[in-house]
């Protein structure tokens, strides 16, 4: 794998990830941002032909037309919230009881975002059809590359909404302004799947020219493996061949040398190393260009940071972790510190009170306790609603949510190489059954890096790539400058507990309805992917996804979430009977009024 950092590539052309960070060996290329091209213009020239793509990378990123929230609120609020393991105040509370509805604004934001990407992917594969001047090889490429991008956007749509709208090459809003939605979700996948197979066959393994950030074969497989999954799903008289086809491609991922795990789970969400060995698909964002000012707001930051934070240190509160999360995981697993912090809450149990991040931000030095005691009790009360005490610290590690500082480096995944491990692990389990031996193997490789086996050893090398960057973000706020990672390297293996026979008891002990293959996939995509958006689906596509929320979060324990002063309650208050046709989210309200031949999903007629 190439150096990531000669060759950055952050969709719309080439960004710094750091602005307070200085590269001292490493030269990044610089790449210009382009607008799309006029159709008469954009295939005079090979150069033409790969500006006119960076109008579909660019939607990658948030922009203004569709709210500039991509990235973030649609993402969390389809794939985290109804899991109930990601939460929310004030209106956005209605996401984690099943209360959205047609009008929903996030809805809408994602639909339009994603439907502007599929035009643009359409006007462009339908020009590039039609080219003549472009080298072969290069227009190859190009048009897999448009390929995946358009795959993405509608795989994210089929699975926030099951059937929607198929515009095909050359069709947009504007020359199709109403079209009915795919009439089976058997056609709609196989559409999605197509654009993936053809992309497989089109697309090597490095991607263009070097630079990170555009589709590769192995983005191509790893979401082709996905499709055939949801089609398992979606069609179930034909499950077995659909896994047959996803094991296979998902086989060609894991068996291509081309990804592997990071060595520590920890450092993920570090400026210091982007598109690792793990990373299949994400997106970069920088600091901006004008740190410290709210003037020239560029579409390319989400605000992550005021998004996610502790609303006591500037935070807005929009996302809170649930304690039934927090107490998920066994001890010694570290993907608990390294995902969240709490604050300093009265009579935790000791098993949750963490060494680290009790009342603490040890990436940013920031204490959570406030003089009004604020954080003091289970409850965080902010504008009179209360939330769970605990922030997540994938998207609130690199910047402070203060005046000081509007924008921070941030690592969105949205596709990582423990995915595809998860994924080829379920396809093994439904062909071969619950003792598949291989299948359980990957879910313990993947535990082993929980435990943090695999720092061993690299101590040294991985404190000279992440360090750097707290070392000087410390020197920015004048605190103390770290001399070691804020959350410690294993320096010695430990004994990981076998997945089959913890969660074996697990099953036994709370009572789920899951098999126990089950069982482990869905609590370690839990503890794996919190707050990485893809969590809802994969718990739903599976089938774990009702039994977690009724085992979990069981109907009527625990208070309404609406009085701080209650100190001994810790679970969260569910009211409402999970409804698995809910899970296709509804159409919006402004779709089916421009588009007489939409029609809503049946949960919400």
């Amino acid at each position: 794998m190439k150096k990531i950092a000669k060759k950055l590539i952050t969709l719309t052309g080439v960004v710094f990830l750091l602005g307070i960070t200085s590269c001292d060996t490493e030269e990044f290329l610089k790449v210009d941002h382009y607008s799309i091209l006029d159709a008469n213009q954009m295939f005079k020239s090979d150069e033409d032909a790969k500006a006119g793509l960076v109008g579909c990378y660019d939607m990658m990123l948030p922009v203004t037309e569709t709210n500039g929230d991509w990235g973030i609120k649609p993402n969390l609020f389809i794939g985290g919230h109804p899991t109930m393991d990601t939460q929310a105040t004030g209106w956005d509370k209605d996401w984690n009881t099943q209360n959205w509805n047609p009008g929903s604004p996030e809805l809408l934001s994602g639909w339009k975002h994603a439907y502007k990407a599929i035009t643009r992917c359409n006007d462009f594969l339908a020009g590039l059809e039609e080219a003549e001047n472009i080298t072969p090889s290069l227009k190859t490429s190009l048009d897999g590359q448009a390929r995946s991008i358009r795959a993405f956007f509608y795989m994210w749509l089929a699975k926030a909404f099951g059937r929607v709208p198929m515009l095909e090459t050359g069709e947009n809003y504007i020359n199709t302004p109403a079209k009915a939605r795919a009439e089976t979700y058997q056609e709609m996948w196989e559409f999605i799947i197509e654009d993936l197979k053809v992309a497989v066959d089109e697309l090597e393994w490095e991607p263009l020219d070097g630079e990170y950030g555009r589709c590769t074969k192995g983005f191509a497989l790893s979401y082709l493996g996905e499709a055939y999954m949801w089609m398992a799903f979606r069609a179930p008289d034909k499950a077995n061949e659909n896994y047959t086809l996803a094991a296979a491609a998902l086989k060609q991922v894991i068996e291509s040398g081309r990804y592997e795990l990071n060595p520590s789970f920890t450092t993920l969400w570090d400026p210091g190393a982007v598109w690792t060995k793990e990373c299949i698909w994400e997106t970069v964002l920088d600091e901006g260009s004008q740190w410290n000012s709210w003037s020239n707001l560029t579409d390319a930051h989400t605000w992550h940071t005021y998004f996610t934070a502790c609303p006591s240190v500037g935070g807005w509160g929009t996302l809170y972790l649930s304690w039934e999360w927090w107490s998920c995981y066994e001890p010694g697993d570290k993907r608990r510190d390294a995902s969240a912090c709490t604050g300093a809450v009265k009579n935790i149990q000791p098993e949750w009170k963490s060494a680290t991040n009790y009342g603490y931000n040890p990436y940013l030095q920031q204490s959570l306790t406030v003089p009004d005691s604020l954080n003091t009790h289970y409850h965080f009360y902010m504008n009179g609603e209360a939330a769970p005490s605990i922030w997540s610290l994938k998207t609130w590690r690199t910047c402070r949510a203060d005046w000081a500082a509007m924008w921070g480096p941030q690592q969105i995944y949205y596709k990582r190489y423990a995915n595809v491990l998860f994924d080829y692990a379920e396809c093994l389990f439904n062909l071969n059954g619950p003792d598949d031996a291989t299948a359980w193997s990957y879910i313990d490789q993947i535990r082993e890096r929980a435990w943090g086996n695999l720092e061993v050893g690299k101590k040294e090398s991985l404190t000279a790539t992440y360090l750097p960057y707290y070392q000087q973000l410390a020197q920015f706020y004048d605190e103390p400058v770290p001399e070691e990672y804020p959350l410690p390297f294993n320096e010695t293996t430990v004994d990981v507990p076998d997945a089959k026979t913890y969660y074996t008891q697990l099953q036994a002990d709370k009572g789920y309805s899951s098999p126990v293959w089950l069982v482990a996939l869905g609590m370690e995509r839990r503890k794996e992917f919190n707050t990485e958006w893809c969590l809802a689906q994969d718990l739903f596509r599976s089938g774990f996804l009702e039994d977690h929320i009724n085992t979990n979060y069981p109907k009527g324990v625990g208070y309404p979430n609406t009085d701080p002063k209650v100190q001994d309650v810790w679970q969260t208050h569910r009211n409402f009977d999970f409804d698995p046709r809910k899970m296709d989210m509804p159409i919006p309200t402004d779709e089916l009024l421009k588009n007489p031949l939409c029609d809503q999903n049946d949960a919400y007629k």
